[in-house]
């Protein structure tokens, strides 16, 4: 019988793009899905009802036969780390023999993008587990600047004048797709960039060609950008992760470009224009 692999998150960005590609290439899967009447029906695949990450009896009935497991990052939350240590834990009780992680580029312990000292820590623990993984540390997608835009057309954020070498989620998904069925990357932590990167007022340019209107980038203070966020009402660890998602470009941490997507998939990354220009749909809302 042929190797299965199971897709968390089926129905997602990233998960539902994995799958199609997997499908497409005559793979078996599992998909799984809090919502399985949402997810995609596909050849050789067999939805699941998934399971929150923090329930491991349940975890363990959706991982069941599967070989490889695509472990989509959870949505942020306190608990997170433990959410995907337990999926993890899981998915190797119910005999999964390898694991790919969606984590975040620049991941450390103390780096600025709070949401990615979870990733390093989870990276941590897949790797002490002894199981065969690959981590794509996935930088910011280019699906982010046309939504970080406001109704007035301001991107508002304090990136200064640091860089992004944002990436498109097909490629994401294309370099998932590859490793989860092709052992040559296996323990190996692969930085997922854009074959260049540019600053929030260049993505504000490529994006007033595009939509025929005048988008710009505001640089804020640090201080400013909590207090503009404030009328959201989200939780302190959330409104922490939103902002310093740009004092980490700030800081250069998310400018260094990898060369992986090619390496692994044999054809150039998306640059942001590329990607605007494929993907309309992203800007929409943005056209007046």
């Amino acid at each position: 019988m042929s190797p299965i692999v199971a897709v968390t998150g089926a129905t997602g960005n990233i998960g539902g793009r994995v799958a199609r590609l997997l499908s497409a290439q005559g793979v078996s899967q599992r998909l799984l899905s809090r919502n399985p009447a949402a997810l995609p029906d596909l050849p050789g695949a067999t939805n699941v009802q998934g399971a929150d990450y923090s329930d491991a009896t349940a975890l363990r009935e959706a991982f069941a036969g599967a070989d490889t497991l695509l472990l989509v990052s959870a949505r942020e939350s306190v608990n997170r780390v433990h959410e995907h240590t337990t999926a993890i834990d899981a998915a190797i009780a119910a005999g999964v023999r390898r694991i790919v992680y969606t984590s975040f580029f620049g991941a450390g312990p103390d780096c600025t993008f709070t949401f990615g000292r979870d990733h390093w820590h989870t990276e941590q623990h897949l790797q002490s587990t002894g199981v065969p993984f690959v981590v794509l540390r996935d930088n910011m997608y280019a699906s982010a600047p046309p939504a970080m835009a406001g109704e007035d057309g301001a991107i508002r954020g304090p990136a200064g004048d640091g860089a992004v070498s944002m990436v498109a989620l097909d490629d994401i998904a294309a370099v998932a797709a590859r490793v989860l069925t092709d052992s040559a990357h296996d323990g190996q932590v692969l930085d997922i960039t854009g074959p260049e990167a540019i600053t929030l007022a260049e993505a504000a340019r490529q994006l007033s060609k595009v939509t025929g209107r005048e988008i710009t980038y505001v640089q804020e203070t640090e201080d400013e950008a909590y207090a503009s966020r404030a009328h959201y009402n989200a939780p302190e660890y959330e409104v922490a992760g939103w902002v310093t998602s740009y004092t980490a470009i700030a800081a250069g941490e998310l400018a260094p470009v990898s060369d992986a997507v090619a390496r692994v998939t044999g054809r150039p990354a998306q640059t942001f224009a590329e990607y605007l220009a494929a993907n309309p749909g992203s800007f929409a809302h943005l056209v007046k």
